[in-house]
C-alpha cells in the first residue's frame, strides 16, 4: 500500500469522475492538482475545493507535454460520451494517445506509479459475453466511435510498452458505465439523458428496441476502486475491470427513472447507432480478488442520488456542488 498524504495529479480532474476522485483523495489528506482543459470538465465541480491549501487548479491540455512535480498521476484526461468524443474526433484521438504519451514521460521522468482510466468500450461491440480482462475485444477500427476505442486501446499498448520497456509502475482500469451527481447535463449518456427527459416530462428516447444491456456503477463506487487499484502492490497491474455487474436492459433503465422520478414521460423509440454494444456486463472477479473491491450502492440509490442532482441543477440552483453530490 502507497503511502498517505501524497500530491497527487488528476487529469481530467474537474469533470465527473475526476472530481468525485478529489473528493475522495483530499478527504483523506492527499494534495491534488487537477489538470484539466475544461472541454467536458467544468468549474462548478470543483468550486468547493477553491481556498483549499491542499488543491491547485491547472488548466492545461495533456497533448502538450506538463512540467510538474508528484507522488503519482490518476490520468482520467478524455470526453467519454459520444457525444463529445465525437465533435472532434481527432482530439479525442490525440487526447489518448498524445495524451498517454505525455503523462507516461511525466511519471518516468519522476519515477511515479501512473493509473489510465481505460474503459469497457476496448471490448467493443463483444462476442463473450459478460466481458473478462483477457478478452480481446470486438472493436471496429474505423467506425464513428473508434476515436475512442481504439484510442483508448492504444494507451494501454503505451502504459504496457512503458512498464516492460522502462520498468515504470503502471494501473491500468477498464471502467464500465458509471452514473452520479455531476455528470454534464448534456452529455447524451443513457442516465442522464433518461432522468432529464422524465424531470422534464418529455418522451424518453430509446435507440433501437431497448434490448440492448448495460451494467451501471454509482460513482462513489468506481473511485473507490480507483484508489483500490492505485494503492494495491507494483505487480498488480490490470487491466481490472471496474463496474456493476448488476445487469438491465436499457428499457428497464427507462422504466426504472420513469418510476422513480414520477414522471409522465412516454417512450419513444429512434434507429440503433452504429457499433453501439448490444451487451456489455463486467467480469469482476480479479477486482474482488486483488483489490478486495466490489460495488456497494444500490442501484436504486445511487440513481436517487442522480434524480436529486439534476432536479436541483433544473429546478435553477446552478451549483450543487458540494462532495457526494449533497446540494
Amino acid at each position: 500500500m502507497l503511502d498517505q498524504h501524497q500530491r497527487i495529479i488528476v487529469t481530467g480532474g474537474a469533470g465527473f469522475v475526476g472530481s468525485h476522485l478529489t473528493d475522495k483523495l483530499l478527504a483523506r489528506g492527499d494534495e491534488v492538482i487537477c489538470v484539466d482543459n475544461y472541454y467536458t470538465g467544468s468549474k462548478r465541480n470543483i468550486l468547493h475545493h477553491i481556498g483549499n491549501p491542499m488543491y491547485e487548479m491547472m488548466r492545461h491540455d495533456v497533448t502538450f507535454p506538463l512540467y510538474i512535480e508528484a507522488d503519482n498521476i490518476f490520468h482520467l484526461a478524455c470526453p467519454a460520451a459520444p457525444i463529445h468524443y465525437q465533435h472532434d474526433p481527432v482530439q479525442t484521438l490525440k487526447t489518448s494517445v498524445h495524451g498517454s504519451i505525455n503523462m507516461l514521460g511525466l511519471a518516468k521522468r519522476l519515477g511515479i506509479r501512473i493509473l489510465q482510466a481505460s474503459t469497457s468500450e476496448v471490448y467493443g461491440d463483444p462476442n463473450v459475453h459478460p466481458q473478462e480482462e483477457s478478452y480481446w475485444g470486438n472493436v471496429n477500427p474505423i467506425g464513428i466511435r473508434s476515436c475512442y476505442d481504439e484510442g483508448k486501446r492504444a494507451a494501454e499498448t503505451l502504459f504496457f510498452d512503458y512498464h516492460r520497456q522502462h520498468g515504470l509502475e503502471i494501473k491500468v482500469a477498464r471502467i464500465f458505465n458509471t452514473f452520479g451527481p455531476r455528470m454534464h447535463v448534456n452529455d447524451g449518456r443513457v442516465v442522464s439523458n433518461f432522468i432529464i427527459q422524465a424531470l422534464r416530462g418529455e418522451p424518453i428516447t430509446i435507440f433501437g428496441e431497448g434490448l440492448q444491456t448495460r451494467s451501471f456503477c454509482y460513482v462513489d463506487d468506481l473511485v473507490n476502486g480507483l484508489i483500490a487499484l492505485m494503492d494495491s502492490p507494483a505487480d498488480v497491474t490490470g487491466p481490472i475491470n471496474l463496474g456493476n455487474p448488476h445487469e438491465l436492459t436499457i428499457r428497464e433503465l427507462a422504466e426504472s427513472i420513469i418510476d422513480l422520478t414520477g414522471s409522465a414521460s412516454k417512450l419513444t423509440f429512434k434507429d440503433l447507432p452504429q457499433d453501439d454494444p448490444m451487451q456489455r456486463r463486467p467480469n469482476i472477479d480479479k477486482a474482488r480478488e486483488l483489490l478486495n473491491w466490489q460495488p456497494t450502492v444500490a442501484f436504486e440509490d445511487g440513481v436517487r442520488k442522480t434524480i436529486d442532482y439534476f432536479d436541483t441543477l433544473l429546478s435553477g440552483n446552478q451549483h450543487p456542488t458540494k462532495p457526494n453530490g449533497q446540494v
